[in-house]
């Protein structure tokens, strides 16, 4: 696993920057650094998976040379191996992808692997955890998707929790456990007591003028979480 992905005993917010005006993106990436974030994730859409469009590899690799926070890179694409290595070498530091997208993942988590670069799974609310406990080996991380993928400000789907459950009571302790969609003050907790340690957050943040305060209360809400 590379070291920058290594598992946290504390929860962890990761925010991911969809929700936020691309004329200004190099200043969202500079709030959040000087707001503490440990990391940031980067949903890149095609508009053929899902129907949105965000952002590619340029935009990757733009912001590598602002920051040396990690980049976690969520692919929600409908041939992700097709641009494993073009956001490799724009600077990703992992690099998650989707279950239902392709019809073998083994190879692309082998791929990743081999360059060196965090691997994540990612399923949506409606395909089974059992599609994909057999890959779990071969992954620094499972993205349990508490949304259908595409939008930001869905409301959360709570199956989530049972698959994050089952996958902490199953799983090499190792794998990180991640859930993105819904999250916020309301549910963070709830996701922490099912096994997340990564919480990927929008609008949570990036609805508030202040990124510190609204990263530090989450923060605490994911700590108590845990202690609960």
């Amino acid at each position: 696993m590379p070291e920058n992905c290594a598992q946290l005993t504390r929860p962890l917010v990761v925010p991911s920057v969809l929700p936020v005006d691309l004329a200004r993106i190099g200043a969202e990436v500079a709030a959040l650094e000087a707001a503490g974030v440990d990391r940031i994730q980067w949903d890149v859409m095609d508009g053929v998976f899902v129907p949105n469009l965000s952002y590619g590899m340029p935009i990757v690799e733009a912001i590598r040379r602002l920051t040396d926070l990690p980049l976690d890179v969520h692919l929600m694409i409908t041939d992700p191996g097709r641009y494993l290595q073009a956001f490799v070498d724009a600077g990703a530091d992992l690099i998650s992808f989707h279950a239902e997208a392709v019809a073998d993942p083994a190879p692309l988590l082998d791929r990743l692997r081999a360059a060196d670069v965090g691997s994540g799974i990612v399923i949506n609310p409606g395909t089974p955890l059992e599609s994909v406990t057999g890959l779990l080996d071969a992954c620094d991380l499972l993205l349990v998707m508490s949304v259908n993928a595409g939008f930001g400000g869905q409301a959360f789907d709570p199956i989530a929790l049972d698959k994050l459950r089952r996958a902490a009571a199953t799983a090499d302790r190792s794998l990180i456990l991640e859930v993105d969609g819904g999250v916020n003050s309301e549910t963070i907790g709830d996701c922490v007591r099912a096994g997340a340690r990564w919480l990927v957050v929008g609008s949570a943040i990036f609805r508030r003028d202040d990124y510190a305060a609204a990263l530090q209360s989450l923060q605490e809400l994911a700590r108590d979480g845990l202690t609960a």
